[in-house]
This record gives C-alpha cells, structure tokens and sequence, in this order.
C-alpha cells in the first residue's frame, strides 16, 4: 500500500507542475508542431518538413547512362535511392543516387575512410567529388550519386562532374 501512495503522489506532484507558469520544453526534433493559424474549418495547421526530391527524377534514365557509358535498366526506386544497373550480359555499370540522409552518410564514410575529396565550386552550396562518386549539398539537402565500373577512375571525373551539376540545378 506504501507502494501505491507513492506512485499517486509522484503522479499529483507531476499534474501539478503541468499547470504551473514554467514555459513549455521546445519539441523534438522532427516533432510537427502545429502553428498559430488555422484552417478555415478552425482546425490549426500542421506544418510539415518538404517533401525529399525523387532521386530518380534528379539522374535520368538517360543521364545515367550517359554517365556509365553503357546502356542500363530501368531505374530500381526504393525510398529516398535511385538504382541504374547494368544488363546481366555486361558490362559491369551501376548508377546509383542517394537523397538526404543516406547522401551525408556516404559523404562522412568517405571522409573518415580518408578518400580523396575534391571540392567542386559552383555547384549548389556545397559540393565534392571522389573518384567514384559526387556529393551535392544544396537548399538544406544532400544528394549523391555514385559510379561503380571497371575503368580508369580518372576516365569518370568530367560526366561525375557533369551529373552534379545537373543534380544541383534540380534541387
């Protein structure tokens, strides 16, 4: 019983507090917070982050295989990635695109790996190159698009270059 007198005390001690003058604890993050307007119907209106571009909108199918220099598939989306592989018959080619998140991720890994990064100006706010892959930062966002084939990394600089500028003028 002690128990339970306890626990109804730490419960009216907390209601209590709720209805103090202390102001309110700011949201988490990613938490959508309603703003002071409000519908017409009187509803208050939820604001929420802007939508991630599609990632096989910002590399075509087209621009893809351009970059690979071979013809590829048709794109493979799934969530925030895009995915051009090449034919099972050959040659080895793959074009894949990353938004957000998974983009910053690919750009840490790279840099805690110690890969080379070039940077690349103006390109969006922020851009980087490695031999296998850029990385676009522009309007809040990070895009990156990798090349994996069996060349000389140095043949892919110039249509890598080429596809981040693209990528940043479609965010």
């Amino acid at each position: 019983m002690p128990l339970l007198a306890a626990l109804v005390g730490l419960a009216a001690g907390a209601l209590a507090g709720c209805a103090g003058d202390e102001p309110a604890a700011p949201p988490a993050a990613g938490v959508e917070v309603p703003s002071e307007a409000a519908t017409a119907t009187g509803e208050p209106e939820v604001s929420s982050p802007a939508p991630s571009p599609d990632p096989c909108a910002l590399v075509s199918k087209r621009e893809a295989e351009q970059l690979a220099g071979t013809p590829l598939e048709d794109a493979q989306p799934v969530k925030e990635t895009c995915t051009y592989r090449g034919p099972v018959s050959g040659p080895t080619a793959q074009v894949e695109v990353f938004v957000g998140d998974g983009a910053k991720k690919f750009l840490d890994i790279e840099r805690e790996l110690g890969h080379e990064l070039r940077p690349l100006s103006g390109v969006g706010d922020e851009a980087y190159a490695s031999h296998e892959a850029v990385f676009v930062h522009r309007s809040g966002r990070w895009v990156s698009v990798r090349l994996v084939r069996l060349n000389d990394p140095v043949e892919n600089r110039a249509p890598l270059e080429r596809v981040a500028r693209t990528v940043a003028g479609r965010l």
